[in-house]
């Protein structure tokens, strides 16, 4: 497991037609990185051939792994299984739609030196209007109602240090949120700017309202998560008995406080 540097993790749904062009631009963009690197699709119930396209992938490409979920279960399961199932001691998680550019891949790596997590802020992003202006309201109200600065929580694009994601539990929706929630457990997070290239094959698969219905709910969970955290390792001591041999005939007595 330690041998794995990078673990490129990406939740597919109904993405046939873009496994082979990602495959050949993720290879491109790892082809000079210097440890072992995986390249790990999580299908999520597709209804189209996108499985059988990732199984051809991993034919021609042996640092392709494959998770498939029997049904539909949402891109925050997807994500949930690529962290438990990644083997890097750095994690990338991306979109399959081509979106995101896997040319960013190592720039975004090389910021782990410094930083936990490194979340990609979409510039001159490639979408129509709408979308474009329907996500700044939701991010604006999401920051409002966290306290918190995420510029663009609905950009995949982001690399992670293992230890941020491990026992890193998720419910549905909250990948939006995983900057925040990274950020009440103390880990350092920033954001840099990425490309953002127009979806060219398939379709989208979030409808805005749907997706504003549901994250409208989410953020009020999220905000009710972090007013109510409980932080006790500041005023945390702990007083371990000593080796018996040691106080025979002493009685028990507290070692020093542990350090903070």
């Amino acid at each position: 497991m330690e041998s794995v540097s990078l673990s490129v993790v990406i939740p597919v749904y109904n993405e046939a037609e873009n496994v082979r062009p990602l495959l050949e631009r993720l290879k491109s963009a790892l082809r000079n990185w210097p440890g072992r690197a995986e390249i790990l699709f999580v299908d999520d119930g597709s209804a189209d051939s996108t499985f059988e396209e990732l199984k051809l992938a991993q034919q021609s490409e042996p640092r392709v792994r494959i998770a498939r979920f029997r049904r539909n279960l949402g891109q925050t399961a997807a994500m949930a299984a690529g962290f438990r199932l990644a083997r890097g001691r750095a994690v990338v998680t991306m979109d399959g739609d081509l979106q995101n550019d896997p040319a960013e891949i190592p720039r975004l790596v090389d910021l782990l030196k410094d930083w936990d997590a490194v979340c990609g802020v979409r510039t001159r992003r490639q979408d129509n209007w709408w979308k474009r202006a329907s996500s700044r309201i939701a991010n604006n109200f999401r920051n409002w109602v966290t306290g918190d600065d995420i510029v663009d929580t609905g950009c995949t694009l982001k690399a992670f240090r293992r230890e941020c994601l491990e026992r890193l539990e998720l419910h549905q929706g909250m990948h939006r949120f995983l900057p925040t929630l990274l950020r009440m457990r103390g880990y350092r997070v920033t954001q840099v700017p990425v490309e953002h290239h127009p979806r060219l094959r398939g379709k989208t698969k979030y409808g805005t309202w749907g997706r504003l219905k549901k994250g409208l709910a989410d953020v009020w969970v999220v905000r009710w998560m972090k007013k109510n955290r409980i932080d006790f390792e500041a005023d945390l001591e702990m007083f371990d008995r000593t080796d018996a041999a040691s106080t025979a005939g002493a009685g028990d007595r507290a070692t020093e406080p542990a350090p903070r």
